[in-house]
């Protein structure tokens, strides 16, 4: 006999990654990892010439705004597009808040109802449904945020690769920097899966703590004085509101001394550290911190004299930090 009362698995949605978003003139938009192009709600009210709010109370009540007059217009409109879906928008997790982001077919059908079917008819709807009808928002979008889907590559390869080319020749003969000498860690935590960006940005950690070992121990009466170099953020980093940037480098002769000091030191008692913190900050999620610290402490200790049960209990630690911490 059928068990009509078995309880249903849970679904559970997880918003879709954003590869790119900005604002230009006004209208937000941005591209997802996939390559769908999309409007934000403010982005697109404004190209419709009407309210944020009128989009977002709109999309907020879809399943009985379509049952009324606008919403049977649109209803229409949309299906002649091919869309199906029961929402206008897609949630898409942007800086830590979750964004409206709506599709190709849903912005151009709006777009067209407030340029021709709404009382009264939007001109500005108008010029805007015209622009893209030379085109299509796909194209509109990409060339707007600088996106070309022939040569995407993943955001966090992107971000380390502008800031490895943006210290490329930087550094003076004879000594060497933090970012270039942990490009291997940065490169094992982004296969690792973990998000290397502008929130994570593990030579600062490591600069500072080896900073504070160079002082405190006076290498530089054994190796030699440090120097200080010009270093630029990309420009759509935070940071690169400070550019240029002066970390110092360190002369070559005190090469193996950072190797020993970063491989005994600073990944077994400094790296788990910077990776809670991260997690409390609420810039990583415990799984996240979890691959952080088996792609990158793990590996490097062989020979150490820490043990790998030691670094268990760190995983589990940092695993069971609340996720809402203030």
């Amino acid at each position: 006999m059928k068990n009509d009362t078995m309880p249903r698995p849970i679904q559970i949605l997880l918003p879709l990654k954003v590869e790119k978003e900005i604002e230009k003139d006004g209208v937000g938009m941005g591209v997802l990892s996939d390559g769908t192009a999309y409007l934000t709600g403010s982005g697109l009210a404004r190209m419709c010439g009407t309210t944020e709010s009128t989009i977002r109370e709109m999309a907020n009540s879809w399943s009985s705004e379509k049952l009324k007059p606008r919403g049977i217009v649109i209803s229409n409109l949309l299906s002649e597009r091919g869309f199906t879906g029961d929402s206008l928008f897609m949630p898409v997790e942007v800086n830590g808040s979750i964004h409206h982001a709506y599709s190709e077919a849903v912005c151009t059908a709006i777009l067209e109802y407030y340029a021709f079917e709404s009382n009264p008819i939007k001109e500005h709807a108008a010029i805007n449904f015209r622009k893209l009808a030379q085109s299509s928002l796909r194209a509109f979008v990409y060339v707007q945020v600088g996106y070309d889907p022939r040569h995407n590559i993943p955001s966090a390869w992107k971000q380390f690769h502008d800031r490895v080319s943006l210290t490329y020749h930087k550094i003076p003969n004879g000594f060497f920097s933090i970012f270039k000498e942990i490009a291997d860690m940065v490169v094992a935590m982004i296969q690792a899966g973990v998000p290397v960006d502008n929130k994570t940005v593990p030579d600062i950690s490591v600069g500072s703590h080896w900073g504070k070992y160079w002082t405190s121990y006076k290498l530089n009466e054994k190796f030699g004085e440090r120097l200080q170099y010009e270093h630029n953020y990309p420009e759509y980093f935070p940071q690169a509101k400070s550019n240029p940037q002066y970390p110092f480098v360190y002369p070559d002769a005190a090469l193996p001394e950072f190797r020993r000091w970063i491989r005994e030191v600073y990944f077994t008692e400094k790296f788990p550290e910077y990776i809670e913190n991260q997690q409390k900050a609420r810039a990583l999620p415990p799984s996240i911190a979890q691959l952080a610290i088996e792609a990158v402490a793990l590996p490097s200790i062989t020979g150490s004299k820490i043990s790998n049960q030691s670094f268990e209990e760190t995983i589990q630690r940092i695993a069971q930090v609340p996720k809402e911490v203030s």
